[in-house]
């Protein structure tokens, strides 16, 4: 059984999303690619550590990582998946950065996106 992230502020009925580690870690890579190294370093170590802790992301920083996903979204020689996954995160972040609570992320065993 794979690991998997549910991240709050999502899209589903629930307000959430559920991703498998591994996507969040390829997403991870491509952004190292499109985005600058003085900009990537927020959203890789989130990505990259996915999987290993839960994270619990204030406004503010929810506010940048929804911008640096939105650039990665829009790389137009991206994958169709990796930029929908971008697409799909960077929404929850400016959803989270918009609403009083922090954004979450929580490790689980089940489900799948």
């Amino acid at each position: 059984m794979s690991t998997h992230i549910t991240v709050s502020h999502g899209s589903d009925f629930f307000g959430v999303d559920t991703i498998a580690v591994p996507q969040l870690r390829e997403l991870g890579q491509y952004a190292r690619g499109i985005l600058s190294a003085d900009d990537h370093p927020p959203l890789t170590a989130l990505l990259d550590d996915a999987g290993q802790r839960e994270h619990t992301i204030d406004n503010d920083q929810a506010a940048l990582l929804a911008i640096l996903l939105r650039r990665v979204a829009a790389h137009r020689r991206l994958k169709k998946p990796v930029r929908e996954l971008a697409t799909c995160l960077g929404i929850a972040a400016a959803n989270a950065a918009a609403d009083p609570e922090p954004w979450t992320w929580t490790t689980s065993t089940e489900g799948t996106r």
